[in-house]
Formats: structure tokens, C-alpha cells, sequence
């Protein structure tokens, strides 16, 4: 069977209409997408403007590549318009480029146009970025922005302009730091971690294992929880951690985080034992989770669970999507982890 929106197993043809220039300004900028979007509903009226979400990235240009090909996999999550803004050190003025995608509708369908700017910029253009974007935005939308680590200035230049913060609390500093980055955010704009939406699975499939009435009596009886999470995931560990501290009050229940090797980022398992001698084990498997539980009079059995994992392209699309939607979960869970959190 064919994916909506091919024909037979070919992909739709996306079409580009693009704009550059050196040396440039934002009104230029914000000039040049107008004229783009008119002509191209000049010449298909079925073309219209995505109009959901303004996305901005702000990153250093040494890692524009591999981000641009992150914003690129998140599928039809994809922000309206994403604008990118690239930081290289010596830069004084700004460079320009705007792509705007779209595929061809057929006869009596509409087709979305999807707008990405690429504006180029040195670190003295951080402290006003939002005199930078604020013309380049779609007028009327919630604005969601991703800054990473090293932008602060950045990033607090547009709280003012945004709605929403993408963060990664997992990013390569020490998980308190990152902990501590994502409270102090929270305290001005919604928050969307990519650390938290790596719980996600298994956050699903604990709250789904406990849900029948007889496992639900269980929690009551929880003693331990152990947490298995690769090296640089320590804050998803930690928010796992702090999830479940959060909704069961943390009564008396130990909770222990094991770093251990494994490809990718995020957690590798966790193990939940009552008092009574039952316990519950998710482990990352090929294909979803193994599961394995063992009762009080000591009876074993395993099973798998399918289609538990994302992957990193499917975390960031998620994110996207998370940004029109409000988890109340998370800022408990926050909480929660920096009160665990070792200092």
C-alpha cells in the first residue's frame, strides 16, 4: 500500500523558491519572503502558507549542518517557518537565505507552503536578537524557540518574542546545570525538554504495567526503583526519577541511577520492586522493550513490548508538536529531580 501523498512507491516532487544576500537586514529579509510567498500564490492559487508555528534555532555555525539535518527528518511536525540563526565568531554583518518548499498539489487540492530563513550572524548580534526576528516572524503565531547551550544572550533577547522553549537538558554539560538551565526557563515561557520526551515510553508503559487494579494496590508497596541511563542522559534519568517521586510522593521508595554503555541517548532500563518480593524490569531491546517480571513466590516470565522508541529524529519532531500542546507532568517532574539530584 502507498503512503498519503505518493503515487505507487514515488515520493512527491517538493519544489524550492529561494532568496540570498550578503551584508543584508531584517526588513530586507522580511521583504524578500513576501515577495516570494506572492508570487508563488500568483502562480498556483492552490499554494497557501503553512500558518501553525514559528520555529527559531539558534546555534553556532560549526553546527549548523547536523542541526539543519535534525529540522529536516521531524517529518510533518515541520515548524511554518523556521528561522535559523547561525552564530560564527568575527562576524559583524548579517547574510541572508530564504527557502520556501512546497509540493505541486494535484487538480482541486490545496498545498502548503513551508518557509526556512538562514540568517548569519556574529555573537554582538545575540544581545538585540529580537530587534533581528522579530520582523522575520509569521504574524499571529505562536513562536517556539530552540537555543542551545552558549546562547544565553540569545535566548534572553527573545524571551519577550516567544512562546515557547525547546530545550535539552541531556546537551553535553553537567545534568544539575541542565536541570537547573530548564527551572529557570520555565519561569518564562512553556518548556518542551527533549530530556523529559526521552522518558516518554517509559513513563507510558510503567504507568500502562501498574494500571490493572491488583498491580495498581502495588505502588503502595514500592520499595526500590533502579534506573539505567547512558552516561551523558543523566538528566532524563533524573527526570524519570523525578516523575515517579512526584506522583507517588516519594513515600520511603529508594531510587538509584545507573549510567551504563549503550548506543543512544536516553535510558537503557528500569527495575521497580515492592516490599513482598515482585518486581517489574523494562530493558531497551531491538524492536521495543523487554519486559520481565518476577512475582513474590519467585515465578519468572519475559515478554516484548514493540514500538517503544522515537529515535532522535522522532524526539525533536515530538518536541515541535509539543510545542502547541501543555504537559502539566513535567514541571512536578523537574521539581522533583533537583530536590534527587546529588550536589
Amino acid at each position: 500500500m502507498s503512503e498519503p501523498g505518493t503515487v505507487g512507491n514515488v515520493a512527491p516532487r517538493v519544489s524550492e523558491d529561494t532568496w540570498s544576500a550578503r551584508g543584508t537586514n531584517p526588513d530586507a529579509i522580511d521583504s524578500a519572503l513576501r515577495g516570494l510567498l506572492r508570487e508563488r500564490h500568483a502562480a498556483n492559487r492552490a499554494l497557501a502558507p503553512a500558518r501553525f508555528l514559528n520555529l527559531i534555532v539558534v546555534v553556532d555555525r560549526a553546527c549548523k549542518d547536523a542541526i539543519a539535518e535534525r529540522l529536516e527528518r521531524v517529518g510533518r511536525y515541520e515548524a511554518s517557518r523556521t528561522i535559523l540563526c547561525t552564530v560564527e565568531d568575527g562576524r559583524r554583518t548579517l547574510d541572508a537565505a530564504v527557502v520556501m518548499s512546497y509540493t505541486e498539489p494535484s487538480d482541486g487540492d490545496l498545498g502548503l507552503v513551508h518557509e526556512k530563513v538562514e540568517i548569519e550572524m556574529g555573537p554582538e548580534h545575540l544581545s538585540h536578537l529580537d530587534t533581528i526576528v522579530d520582523p522575520v516572524l509569521a504574524s499571529e503565531l505562536p513562536t517556539a524557540l530552540w537555543g542551545a547551550p552558549g546562547h544565553e544572550r540569545g535566548v534572553q533577547a527573545l524571551l519577550g518574542k516567544v512562546d515557547v522553549i525547546l530545550l535539552d537538558s541531556d546537551e553535553p554539560i553537567e545534568p544539575r546545570a541542565g536541570l537547573a538551565r530548564a527551572a529557570e526557563l520555565v519561569r518564562s515561557a512553556y518548556v518542551v525538554d527533549l530530556a523529559w520526551l526521552r522518558t516518554t515510553p517509559w513513563r507510558e508503559r510503567l504507568a500502562a504495567s501498574f494500571d490493572p487494579p491488583d498491580r495498581l494496590a502495588r505502588l503502595q508497596d514500592l520499595e526500590s526503583v533502579s534506573i539505567r541511563h547512558r552516561p551523558d542522559s543523566g538528566a532524563s534519568g533524573l527526570l524519570l526519577a523525578g516523575w515517579l517521586a512526584s506522583r507517588l510522593a516519594g513515600a520511603g521508595v529508594e531510587i538509584v541511577l545507573d549510567p551504563c554503555d549503550q548506543e543512544a541517548p536516553g535510558l537503557a532500563g528500569i527495575t521497580v520492586a515492592c516490599r513482598d518480593g515482585f518486581s517489574l524490569s523494562l530493558d531497551r531491546a531491538p524492536g521495543g522493550l523487554c519486559a520481565r517480571e518476577r512475582s513474590p513466590a519467585g515465578d519468572q516470565r519475559a515478554w516484548q513490548v514493540l514500538g517503544s522508541s522515537r529515535g532522535e529524529y522522532g524526539i525533536l519532531g515530538e518536541g515541535v508538536r509539543q510545542a502547541q500542546l501543555r504537559d502539566p507532568t513535567y514541571a512536578p517532574a523537574l521539581e522533583a529531580a533537583q530536590d534527587l539530584s546529588p550536589s
